[in-house]
């Protein structure tokens, strides 16, 4: 299993993130059906058959850790995150495989989980570099990123195979760790403004 990082769990204002476990499959299924976001073609999120199985996928993976995301005001899961492709020798990971139920894209909890996850890789385990990948064309994701802080490496072409049979271009993103103190800065000033 994985040993770096050790498994935690961190709370915010609107997001709790904790380990993942079986324990969330119930509250995952519900969160993946709102949006039916199992029909995006373009990334791979689960519906409520595939839901115990890939549960079980992220847990078995010794480069990943991942975590339910929890509505804070409900404890209910409203979707899953991870830290992902880590080393310890190189002190860097990605976060990514990140999904959230429709009715809570776009409010302040992306926000926050990503300060959360940033402020630990960077602040507990010391990462130089972290990384987000995402389908060249789910420009909904790639916003995202780009209100993170984080700047475009490049893009992997004919990276993988998707579930579908296309195959994806991959858009490469980073925060290195000089850029961490704005990037932060910036997290907290968007978050103030939503509260």
């Amino acid at each position: 299993m994985i040993t770096w990082p050790e498994a935690f769990s961190i709370e915010g204002q609107y997001v709790a993130l904790v380990p993942l476990s079986h324990d969330h499959h119930d509250g995952l299924v519900e969160a993946t059906a709102d949006g039916q976001l199992h029909r995006l073609w373009y990334t791979s999120i689960p519906d409520s058959a595939g839901m115990a199985e890939e549960v079980e996928r992220r847990l078995a993976l010794e480069t990943m850790l991942p975590f339910a995301i929890l509505d804070v005001a409900t404890g209910i899961a409203v979707g899953m995150t991870t830290y992902m492709n880590v080393s310890q020798e190189h002190r860097r990971l990605e976060i990514g495989s990140t999904w959230y139920r429709k009715a809570v894209q776009r409010s302040p909890m992306n926000t926050e989980c990503k300060l959360l996850l940033l402020r630990h890789a960077f602040e507990q385990l010391g990462c130089v570099c972290v990384e987000f990948r995402t389908h060249i064309l789910n420009q909904q994701s790639r916003r995202a990123i780009e209100r993170v802080g984080a700047k475009l490496d490049g893009v992997l072409r004919s990276d993988r195979i998707m579930a579908n049979g296309t195959v994806r271009d991959t858009a490469v993103y980073s925060i290195i760790a000089s850029e961490w103190p704005m990037v932060k800065a910036n997290l907290i000033e968007r978050l103030e403004q939503t509260s």
